[in-house]
């Protein structure tokens, strides 16, 4: 039987909170560019093609980000990497705000985009690890609570800065350093220093972490069943058998969190809003707006998935984002709302469908990415669902605008509603219950295959607990 955990939630809390910023340096980064491009459209003479590369950028350098921080954190640990993320968020900021030209702002936003990518694979984990496991689910999704944040908070800054492009780009230094400040107070990852046979460190954050010495070496004692006798593990483990079903859900739980669309609205709903007749100040409003029940969305979330499960949000969250797509795309036929009814509709789609859509993938897809993984694989795992995400966001980014005016708003938004329905029935037939187990026990789950719901409706009952 397993000791009943009694943790420090205040401890905990401060600790998730402050690693989390890293997502508020995600969130403000992407998002400012939204508010940032109507100024920069004018000062540098961009057309759609340059505005796409300029918002891309990010996502490009994400890419090597997110694969290149799994292997460093298995090396020089979880703490340290953050604090590498923050240096380098600080960096970029600054640069991308005196950038003289598109393309020495292009190579800025590409080092941000490093670390942005880095933030999504290591801060989840980091959070993950510490945590116990019956609120693991709402101090993980802190991160992204920490990213619709900021990127709520981007909308308004820039709405307020008006044509102050630059300044915009470099208040992102302010929360980096306070991320830097906060990181070196922070203990390291317990599963981190046991794999790493640092074992009597290891008890000693989660004694501190946990507040009782019995929790803590019970605890030790679980993770040490999943540690024992295994190297550190490889790239070209993730391809075993009895992995796969983690990559499968991992990666395909990121790409459709893009897919489906919602960065393209929260990156580009301005530009597409005004296109459509709506005045600038009226577009970055609108979509502020949105963002702020997103915010409500995610704290709302936070507390679901630590209550009926990951899955089931999911499952509740999804068929109304499908609905308000279809509705924007009927209100965009012939150009776009040509009245004020309409247009309040418009907005009243795109905050429903941003609340949900975000509200619902956001809240999992970092949380899940970070459970499903074996310890020895964990920091690569959760590196190629990173990948998966900033790939498809690439996509989606650099596809987006092109897409609007190849096909037209109306027919876009269709194409998001029929991806979101077979996002719907994927994860109704793959994507596992995660909630109230340990990271122990789902490993054990995929070694014994009973990962996936309809392998665990037909294996026989038989104790989940490994403590």
């Amino acid at each position: 039987m397993a000791v009943e955990p009694v943790h420090r939630t205040g401890l905990v809390v401060g600790i998730a909170v402050i690693a989390a910023l890293g997502g508020l340096l995600f969130g403000y980064d992407t998002g400012i560019i939204g508010v940032a491009l109507l100024g920069l459209g004018r000062q540098f003479a961009l057309d759609d093609t340059a505005k796409q590369l300029v918002t891309g950028a990010i996502i490009f350098g994400a890419l090597f980000g997110c694969l290149g921080t799994g292997p460093v954190s298995d090396r020089f640990g979880r703490r340290r990497t953050v604090i590498g993320v923050g240096i380098v968020f600080a960096i970029g900021s600054i640069l991308s705000a005196i950038a003289p030209s598109v393309g020495f702002l292009i190579a800025s936003r590409f080092l941000l985009g490093l670390s942005a990518g880095s933030s999504t694979q290591i801060i989840p984990v980091y959070i993950a690890e510490v945590a116990p496991p019956a609120h693991r689910g709402k101090l993980v999704v802190l991160f992204q609570f920490m990213v619709v944040f900021g990127i709520t908070v981007a909308y308004f800054t820039g709405f307020a800065l008006g044509e102050h492009w630059r300044w915009m780009f470099g208040l992102g230094v302010v929360p980096a350093i306070v991320l830097l400040a906060g990181m070196f107070f922070l203990p390291e990852s317990p599963r981190w220093l046991l794999v790493k046979g640092r074992e009597r460190e290891a008890l000693d954050v989660l004694e501190t972490v946990r507040g009782s010495d019995k929790q803590a070496r019970a605890e030790l004692a679980e993770i040490r069943t999943v540690a024992d006798n295994q190297p550190q593990g490889r790239w070209r483990d993730l391809a075993q058998p009895w992995i796969r079903p983690a990559v499968i859900v991992g990666a395909a739980i990121a790409m459709f969190s893009q897919i489906t669309g919602n960065n393209a609205l929260i990156y580009y709903a301005p530009t597409i809003l005004t296109k459509a007749g709506f005045s600038e100040e009226t577009a970055v409003l609108a979509t502020g707006g949105s963002t702020i029940l997103v915010v409500i969305m995610t704290v709302i979330g936070s507390v679901l998935v630590d209550r009926i499960g990951r899955r089931r949000y999911l499952l509740w969250m999804i068929p109304g984002s499908i609905v308000a797509l279809i509705l924007m795309g009927i209100l965009f036929q012939n150009g776009g709302p040509a009245t004020p009814v309409g247009r309040v509709l418009v907005v009243v789609c795109l905050a429903a469908y941003l609340m949900l859509n975000c509200g619902g993938f956001g809240v999992c897809i970092w949380l899940i990415n970070a459970e499903v993984y074996p310890l020895f694989v964990r920091g690569k795992g959760a590196s190629l669902g990173a990948f998966s995400h900033w790939i498809f966001d690439l996509a989606v980014t650099l596809s987006t605008l092109s897409l609007v005016t190849w096909l037209g708003a109306t027919h876009t938004f269709w194409l998001y509603a029929v991806i979101s329905f077979g996002a719907l029935v994927f994860v109704y037939y793959l994507v596992p219950e995660t909630y109230g187990k340990s990271l122990e026990q789902i490993e054990h789950e995929l070694r014994d295959h009973r990962f996936y719901p309809f392998q665990q409706r037909r294996a026989p009952v038989r104790e989940r607990q490994h403590a």
